[in-house]
């Protein structure tokens, strides 16, 4: 048995996920796929066709005709990957302020968000992909080979969120970073559409007592567990 085509890494806000996900694609050779770039890409071009996104209709329209895609990197600049939108490159494109300021809207359309489920379905049928978000496991790849969920203490989330910040010479109050979580995982885990939850038959791990690196070690273990 080969090791899991498909992985899903799920998790509330700041638990790790996207790290464990890109060193697993990596050192897998897997492409790495963060879903919310996808989210970015239906903001930047219903900015720049409609000037503004707050038509639901009109944008969930755009994002049922656009064509997006996530490939491994072409170019060393630094990006995760190539975000395509119609065979344009737009993987900067997307992350503009303009667009930062506008894409929780934009996630949050119903319409929006069952086509890019669709488009994240029709990426992770190629196989060798490690998926990360929030709903992944439970929605978007339900038949996932391997589903992670990785957990740990709005506490803990908080204090690393913290010294990242500060590592980068940024300033930062640890209370306001953990009243900002505790809102997010409210939000996250009480929404109508797509909550935040633990697939029934995903591995749970908590990161709370471990290290990245412990964590990362851990879940390839279970990757090569699974071929055995």
């Amino acid at each position: 048995m080969s090791i899991p085509q498909v992985i899903a890494i799920d998790g509330p806000a700041s638990s790790g996920k996207s790290t464990l996900g890109e060193r697993l694609a990596r050192t897998l050779g897997y492409l790495y796929l963060d879903t919310g770039v996808m989210y970015r890409a239906v903001t930047w071009v219903a900015l720049i066709q409609l000037g503004e996104v707050h038509d639901e209709s009109a944008v969930t329209k755009l994002a049922q005709v656009i064509r997006i895609d996530v490939r491994p990197a072409t170019v060393s600049d630094g990006r995760k990957a190539d975000v395509l939108v119609d065979d344009v490159d737009v993987t900067w494109e997307i992350r503009e302020k303009i667009v930062d300021a506008n894409v929780s809207e934009v996630s949050a359309y119903r319409g929006v968000r069952k086509e890019m489920t669709e488009q994240q379905r029709r990426i992770a049928n190629r196989g060798k992909i490690v998926m990360v978000g929030r709903d992944i496991g439970t929605v978007v790849l339900p038949d996932a080979d391997l589903k992670i969920y990785l957990d740990a203490s709005v506490e803990e989330r908080a204090r690393r969120r913290y010294l990242e910040i500060i590592s980068r010479g940024g300033e930062a109050e640890l209370d306001q970073i953990l009243s900002a979580l505790e809102k997010r995982d409210l939000i996250d885990s009480t929404r109508a559409l797509a909550p935040l939850k633990i697939a029934e038959d995903a591995i749970v791990i908590d990161s709370d007592p471990f290290s990245a690196d412990e964590v990362f070690n851990e879940v390839l273990k279970l990757i090569y567990a699974h071929s055995d």
